[in-house]
């Protein structure tokens, strides 16, 4: 007898002008969408609270739980305007970028800085790299606010785009003025997950938590991973945060594009050996921004991420402004699920020399050791906060698992853990057969389970409460459960 197949590693869209609409926004979610990015860098409060509401009441309709994911702005260490929105640079010729040259009247000699300290942070020999490395300066000298650089590679400069100091080393920090307020917007919002852009150390992630947590939110902490100094920092960053984010547009600008496969590959494994959720992202289907079929590089680049374990892969452009945005996310899972039968994504040897301080986490392994070790068929955890799960998920595994939890905001952060799909579940038994046979229940109305099939249950005691995980059951589908 067949049964469901189930994509494991999640996927993050984000909205934008092409994916702001009931219509669009409900192609995303019936194509496979698990998480919503609203991108702070653009559009307004009211903006985003109104997608996030079409996003919930949507996902609702269709029986889904998608988180909302606030990625700050963070720091825009970008030139200003030109009078003629572009130039042309040419190799060796002279540029200065000008700390006191108006907003917009750059012009073919020199451009303005939003970022006015850059002068005071850089020196001659330095390497600044603009437009994600379109386009590289050598900084000759800098005379007060002005750096005056030689172009090493030229092309096509328009208005506003970023700089990165080749290596890293700027000091600007990761939260300005409009990051604070707009995370007073994301508590509004209810948002899931809180990207911060640009933390230099965990006391950037810190902060970050601290602010959400005083203005009212509830939220997980995404750092993004996207400085130099960042990795010189990076066990630290993972354990101040619930989720990283590979962000390698800027990252490989500053450490340089042919060490980022490596890193990646050593992210993804810090990251899920500390209990951290990783999400790769940037360029993953970049060509879908205009032709309907991905590259053979964009197939690979998607595989080898879900290969390395990551837990989610993360569109931008693709569905923000993109033509085709519910086909580049069903593309995207198709990717994954072929990805996900491979043996190298269905082993583990995580933490098998482990001691473990908490009894639910202890129980979380065992679980795992057994299911993978035993023909089980699904893993149910009733759960109130969804560590169980995320210790669990942790764990490569073709084995689903399935978070059974009353609290909608418990199933929408689930939703970004690799292999757990969440499902609304209000039982809170004191009768611990009536709980088990209401988990087998769900299993076989999500059509994963049929008579015969082994089945693994945890919970707790004192069920409703959180942290209180100690009980691991195996069951066989069609045969009675018991209590305890």
């Amino acid at each position: 007898m067949s049964h469901v197949t189930l994509r494991r590693t999640k996927i993050v869209a984000t909205l934008g002008p092409a994916t702001e609409t009931v219509d669009q926004i409900d192609k995303l979610v019936k194509a496979g969408v698990d998480v919503v990015r609203l991108n702070f860098s653009h559009g307004t409060a009211a903006e985003h609270q109104l997608r996030a509401d079409r996003v919930r009441t949507i996902a609702e309709a269709n029986n889904r739980h998608v988180a909302v994911l606030v990625d700050l702005q963070g720091p825009k260490i970008r030139i200003e305007k030109f009078t003629d929105h572009e130039i042309n640079l040419e190799v060796d010729d002279d540029f200065c970028l000008n700390a006191d040259c108006d907003c917009d009247d750059g012009n073919q000699q020199q451009v303005g800085l939003t970022y006015k300290s850059l002068p005071g942070e850089v020196k001659a020999d330095d390497v600044l790299v603009l437009d994600d490395g379109r386009i590289v300066l050598q900084v000759k000298n800098v005379d007060g606010n002005k750096i005056h650089c030689k172009v090493i590679i030229g092309g096509i400069l328009s208005d506003s785009k970023g700089i990165n100091l080749k290596g890293g080393g700027l000091s600007a920090e990761a939260l300005t003025e409009k990051d604070k307020v707009d995370i007073k917007v994301a508590a509004e919002i209810g948002a899931d997950y809180l990207a911060i852009s640009f933390p230099r150390n965990a006391g950037d992630v810190r902060l970050a938590r601290s602010l959400l947590r005083e203005a009212g939110g509830s939220g997980l902490i995404v750092a993004k991973i996207e400085r130099a100094e960042a990795m010189d920092h990076i066990e630290e960053i993972i354990d101040a945060s619930e989720v990283i984010m590979i962000a390698r547009g800027d990252l490989g600008v500053e450490l340089g594009d042919d060490k980022l496969p490596a890193v990646q590959k050593s992210l993804i494994k810090q990251a899920r050996s500390r209990n951290c959720i990783v999400i790769t992202a940037t360029q993953m289907m970049e060509s879908m921004r205009e032709t309907p079929i991905p590259t053979r590089a964009e197939v690979f680049d998607v595989a080898n991420a879900v290969l390395d374990g990551t837990d989610a892969v993360m569109l931008s452009a693709e569905t923000a402004t993109g033509k085709y945005p519910d086909l580049t996310v069903s593309t995207m899972a198709r990717i994954c699920i072929n990805a996900e039968q491979q043996a190298a994504a269905l082993r583990s040897h995580h933490r098998l020399d482990s001691t473990f301080e908490k009894v639910d986490e202890a129980i979380s392994m065992a679980t795992m050791y057994c299911a993978n070790h035993l023909n089980v068929r699904a893993i149910a955890a009733l759960t109130e906060s969804g560590s169980t799960a995320l210790w669990m998920s942790r764990i490569s595994s073709g084995i689903p698992i399935f978070a059974l939890s009353r609290h909608e905001s418990t199933n929408r952060k689930v939703a970004l853990y690799r292999g757990v799909n969440p499902v609304y579940f209000p039982t809170v038994h004191t009768d611990h057969k009536a709980a088990n046979m209401d988990a087998i229940e769900v299993l076989l109305k999500e059509g994963v389970v049929h008579e015969g099939d082994l089945v693994i249950i945890t919970k707790g005691d004192l069920m409703g409460l959180g942290g209180g995980t100690n009980a691991m059951k195996i069951v066989k589908v069609g045969d009675m459960p018991e209590a305890r």
